[in-house]
């Protein structure tokens, strides 16, 4: 019973277009999980079986082979790296967002991305001096790693001279 309502609500929440990637992940784990526990485990998922091989460029344009798990955020593979400061973005919600964990992927990659947000969109432009959208800017914080993102490259772009003290 608990079962079936979790998996109607998540799937009317995948509906609304105003709904972040990271929302949904949550959504998509919880009810994963809800409807695991209802079914004996025959054998534990591996680590291993969820590791993503990513390539960031960083700001000084050396490309580096960076490992995600799938399920959990660009942000994070980022920061485990040392790419981006722990410091800039302590939550990885979009309301706490202030574009710190911004990233541009490579053209071929994103068509295989979910679409931006409303939030996310809001975001970006807001904290973009020039005014001009960047198609290929995403927020790290937003980009949930997928299996089919394996090999995916992104580029860390240097700090911003009004974000840096």
């Amino acid at each position: 019973m608990a079962t079936s309502t979790i998996r109607r609500i998540s799937s009317q929440i995948y509906r609304l277009p105003s709904v972040s990637p990271f929302t949904k992940s949550v959504v998509a784990r919880s009810s994963t999980t809800a409807a695991a526990s209802s079914v004996p485990r025959t054998s534990s998922a591996k680590v291993s079986d969820r590791i993503v091989k990513l390539f960031a460029i960083d700001p000084e344009g050396q490309k580096r082979e960076i490992v995600g798990l799938s399920g959990q955020t660009l942000l994070r593979a980022l920061i485990n790296h040392g790419l981006i400061d722990p410091a800039s973005h302590r939550l990885e919600e979009i309301d706490a967002c202030s574009a710190e964990c911004e990233v541009n992927i490579a053209q071929e990659w994103l068509q295989k991305l979910p679409p931006r947000s409303y939030d996310e969109e809001y975001v970006l432009e807001r904290n973009s001096r020039a005014r001009v959208a960047n198609l290929h800017s995403r927020l790290g914080c937003q980009v949930v790693i997928t299996p089919e993102l394996q090999g995916m490259v992104v580029a860390v772009p240097e700090p911003k001279p009004w974000d840096t003290p």
